[in-house]
Formats: C-alpha cells, structure tokens, sequence
C-alpha cells in the first residue's frame, strides 16, 4: 500500500512538473520561421495599369528584394475588385496568397452590391496601408470653364446638358461626382465607363465633359492642354499639380473624397507572418526613392499598424455606406 502511494505522488509530482514546463512555453503562431520558402502571390482585383497596379507592383518589387523570393502580381480584375477579393477570401491563411484593397472593394462594395464573396472585416488579416489616391477634376477644353464656380454655373444654366465620366458605377469616381452635385445642387449626367482608362479616353475625345479621377490618369495630358484641371479633392494641394487649388478653395467648402489602398492576408494568417508582411511595407514607405516616385505621380505615400488599417475599414464602411444610400448608387 505504502508503494502505491508512493508511486502516485511521483506520477502527480511528474505531472505538476509537465503542467509548469508546457506553461513556460512560448505560444506557437502555427507558422514557419523560414517564410517565405516559395512564391507570393499578390492579388491586385484590378485590371493593369492605374495606381493599383503600381502600388501592387511596388510592394511586390520591395518584397522579392528583401527576401529574395519571387512575389507575382495576379491582375484578378472584374466586378468592382469583388472577384479578386473573394478569391483571397477563400485562400489559405498561410501568407503566400495576399490582396491588394482599395477603398471601393472593402469598404463601398459591401454597401454598392446586393452581395459580395467576402466580409470586409472577417474575412481579411490587414497589413498595411501603402497609400491614397487624391483625386482631380478636370474637364474637357470644349467646356467654356476655368473655375469650378464657372463649371457649376454653366451646369444650373443647363441642366441635364452636362456630364461626367467614370471608372464605374459605385466606385470613388461615380460617388464623388454625385457628392459634388448633391453639394452643389447642379445637374450633371453621370457617364460610367468600364474602367479608369475607358473613361479619360472618352474625356479626352469630347464624348464626356468632366471626370473626378486619380491625379495619375489625367496627368499627361494636362501639359498638353488635351484636359483642363480645376480643382483636387483634398485638404491640402498636391505636389503633383500644385497650381491647382483644392475643392475648397475653389468654392465647394467641405469637399474631401480620397481614396486609399492597403494589403491583406486571409482571415487567420500567423501573426509573425502579418508582422514581418507589415514590417517591409513601413519601411519600404519610409524609403525617399519610393515617396518621389509616387508623389510625382499624384499619389500619397504613408503605411500603418494592422490595427489602424482594421480601424480605417471600419469607419469608412459606415462613411461610404451613407453616401451609397444617399446617392441610391446600385449595380444590381
């Protein structure tokens, strides 16, 4: 009997001792030390070129440099970025199948579409910001225009007779142009187009009069005087066109409408794997070379916390959700 119970205090105390050790352990992300031990694949849901192809192919540049892995760039385009977007949704959490988001697919899809193939919020990990899309008015030289007080005055003489393109029903350049014309109270038509590039086309040939786009679409033709710009759409001026005033300036007070772009993993990808993903983006942003080449090219450069880029989805759902209900914007 003696033995016995001599033989269970030792099981106990052996046990206590395992409990203790398995305590003492560090908690284990899942995921391995080696990461990236093949390619990444980088889903921009957009079609090439645009500043999401070039935020996209940045980062995967910066990435293959500071692990010497390939990273591809998978142009998944179709339906607003929706189609993109819910193909990483499904992907394995494991790192090696990342988004490319902007502003319309995460956070004015959900509100835009009857139904998209992803939650904005719980089914993405979120890396990083990379950066913003200010936007630019600019009209075609026919429009007898140079100011946006002029631009709204010839809209109220003619109403109806006016119209502005877009890269699309729904997306930041549809949605701006109504906020414009909700805040204005001028009639203007709008145009959609199927993409960015589809639209400045038509701008350029007369066949629209104005658009609200990326500083990067119109950009080469305003030396040229193929496009007149008016105003940008953010607080401050932009480097890019520094001679253009800001919306506010020119007599729309309040006017702010930017877009953003950011990376993310599948819902569940190891935290280690988000840290060192969001790790090469802040400094690959910090970076002087980096901050020209896209500020020349009228974007904004900045990066963030997961944690930030989480909080940013969340507000901006419930912002652009508002005006999409406000402006009866719909694609279904």
């Amino acid at each position: 009997m003696l033995a016995h119970v001599k033989f269970l205090s030792v099981v106990i105390a052996m046990a206590d001792l395992l409990a203790t050790g398995a305590m003492a352990q560090p908690v284990s992300s899942g995921a391995p030390q080696n990461f990236p031990a093949k390619p990444v694949h980088l889903v921009v849901p957009f079609a090439p070129a645009g500043a999401g192809d070039l935020f996209g192919r940045t980062v995967a540049q910066r990435y293959k440099e500071a692990w010497g892995q390939e990273v591809v760039v998978e142009n998944r385009g179709g339906a607003g970025g929706t189609i993109g977007a819910g193909y990483v949704a499904k992907a394995a959490p494991d790192g090696y199948t990342l988004l490319l988001g902007n502003l319309g697919v995460l956070a004015i899809n959900p509100a835009l579409y009857r139904e998209v193939p992803y939650d904005s919020i719980k089914s993405f990990d979120p890396i990083s910001l990379v950066g913003g899309t200010p936007l630019l008015l600019v009209v075609h030289p026919s429009v007898p225009v140079k100011t946006i007080r002029e631009l709204i005055a010839l809209a109220k003489a003619q109403p109806g007779k006016l119209n502005f393109a877009s890269a699309g029903i729904g997306g930041p350049t549809h949605l701006a142009g109504e906020i414009l014309k909700s805040d204005t109270g001028a009639n203007i038509v709008h145009v959609p187009y199927k993409g960015n590039m589809a639209a400045i086309t038509a701008l350029i040939s007369g066949e629209a009069h104005m658009m609200i786009t990326t500083i990067l679409t119109p950009l080469p033709y305003l030396d040229k005087g193929r496009l007149r710009a008016l105003a940008v759409t953010t607080r401050k001026r932009q480097p890019a066109v520094p001679q253009v005033p800001t919306m506010d300036e020119a007599g729309v007070p309040g006017f702010e409408v930017s877009g953003w772009y950011g990376v993310l993993a599948p819902a569940g990808t190891p935290v280690n794997i988000i840290g060192k993903l969001n790790s090469e983006i802040v400094t690959m942003m910090r970076s002087p070379a980096v901050n020209e080449q896209f500020v020349r090219q009228g974007l904004e450069v900045f990066s963030s916390s997961p944690e930030q880029f989480s909080t940013k989805i969340k507000s901006d759902l419930v912002k652009w959700g508002k005006v999409v209900r406000t402006t009866r914007a719909t694609v279904d």
